[in-house]
């Protein structure tokens, strides 16, 4: 059986380490999109230029990414990862992320739950600064298709549903064609955000954008329109990924004010497919 859940429940991974520095927090801000047409503009000069440099909260994706790698190393999995997906990412943001840091990273399996056909695998990876200070904690929600069938709970019903009522907001961000050419730099080298032929054998006609990087356009969206560039009042940051970008289309991002809470859902303008569902952004 590929998944024993009683060796797979509650594993954890050795402690590791990582670093980043300004250049690293510039490089994922020009990834997502900041400057594009507006390059000298003074508040994008704060993603992207270093005398008044800050970080978005779902910069806190990328120190970690590679942890998803971790995921042959869980005791009782034994998974195609040809047939796994990034289905949802949660993070929550300790205190502000500063533009250069060292820090200590552990992982754990924080659920792992029976869909079917699938299994979903919720891999939580807690990092703290090198003094001992929770920094930030990512939640990385895989779903591995073909590998459910071995009992036990299903799994939390999607939330952060968004209200039937007009939005408070409406950001549209157009993406480029490069798009995932430049964001593949801050550490995500899957083929199908680079390779035609690869993402011909995936299905797709072009290479796609990485759903962490719209994860990060939705997520300046919403700190500039509604939260007037203050990345520190982020508190957490939950999103679905529900469809596919195409570099070069345009991601419409709606957002409602709802207790304490930011709902947010995005969809590209050409197609009107969507790209982020059950997404809220949680204030402090």
């Amino acid at each position: 059986m590929p998944i024993d859940p009683k060796l797979a429940r509650n594993a954890t991974f050795d402690k590791t380490r990582a670093s980043w520095d300004e250049d690293d927090v510039i490089l994922y801000h020009l990834g997502i999109g900041a400057g594009v047409g507006k390059a000298t503009d003074a508040k994008e000069l704060e993603y992207t230029y270093e005398r008044n440099l800050k970080v978005l909260p779902s910069f806190a994706v990328v120190p970690v990414f590679s942890s998803l790698g971790r995921l042959g190393d869980i005791p009782g999995v034994s998974i195609n990862f040809a047939l796994v997906l990034h289905g949802e990412q949660d993070v929550e943001i300790h205190r502000p992320i500063p533009t250069s840091a060292k820090i200590e990273t552990t992982g754990r399996v924080a659920g792992l739950y029976d869909k079917g056909k699938a299994a979903l695998i919720v891999l939580e990876v807690a990092s703290s600064l090198e003094g001992g200070e929770p920094l930030f904690t990512n939640r990385f929600s895989i779903f591995a298709r073909g590998e459910g069938g071995f009992g036990g709970e299903s799994g939390p019903k999607a939330g952060n549903e968004a209200p039937s009522r007009a939005p408070d907001a409406v950001v549209e961000t157009p993406t480029v064609s490069h798009q995932a050419l430049l964001y593949r730099l801050s550490g995500d080298k899957n083929p199908l955000h680079a390779d035609p032929d690869f993402a011909k054998m995936a299905g797709f006609d072009i290479p796609i954008l990485h759903g962490l990087c719209s994860y990060g356009i939705v997520c300046k969206a919403v700190v500039d329109r509604l939260l007037e560039g203050a990345v520190d009042r982020v508190a957490r940051y939950q999103a679905r990924f529900a469809g596919v970008v195409f570099p070069g289309e345009t991601i419409v991002t709606s957002m409602w004010k709802e207790n304490g809470k930011i709902i947010v859902a995005a969809k590209t303008k050409e197609r009107d497919t969507p790209v982020v569902a059950n997404a809220a952004i949680t204030l402090r």
